[in-house]
């Protein structure tokens, strides 16, 4: 009646062997971390390079803002300031140009 099977002391050390995959989300998770450290190591040489050129050109200096009185409306800015209205207008932003309308062709009121 009492028939039990007693386990060898070599198989019951044994323990089974814990199953792992391929280790594919291991290993992209691994190539995330180290391209993520590449891209805020990159990032920070360029903010370093970029602090340490100093300031880039100043562009156009607006001269005629800079006195104690505002301009008045019949006073032209300078040349570099004004807005070509010769420049030609590029089929894509021509409708940006248009003026509103409502859905009966009149003009809509600002």
């Amino acid at each position: 009646m009492a028939s039990t099977t007693k386990k060898s002391a070599r198989s019951a050390a044994r323990k089974p062997a814990a199953r792992r995959g391929s280790g594919t989300a291991s290993k992209a998770l691994s190539a995330f971390s180290i391209g993520a450290l590449v891209v805020a190591a990159g990032a920070a040489a360029w903010e370093a390079f970029r602090r340490l050129r100093g300031p880039g050109e100043p562009g156009t200096v607006p001269t005629d803002l800079m006195g104690d009185a505002h301009p008045g409306p019949e006073d032209r800015a300078i040349d570099a300031f004004r807005p070509d209205p010769t420049a030609p207008v590029p089929a894509s932003e021509r409708e940006a140009l248009r003026p509103a309308t409502l859905a009966n062709g009149a003009l809509a009121d600002a």
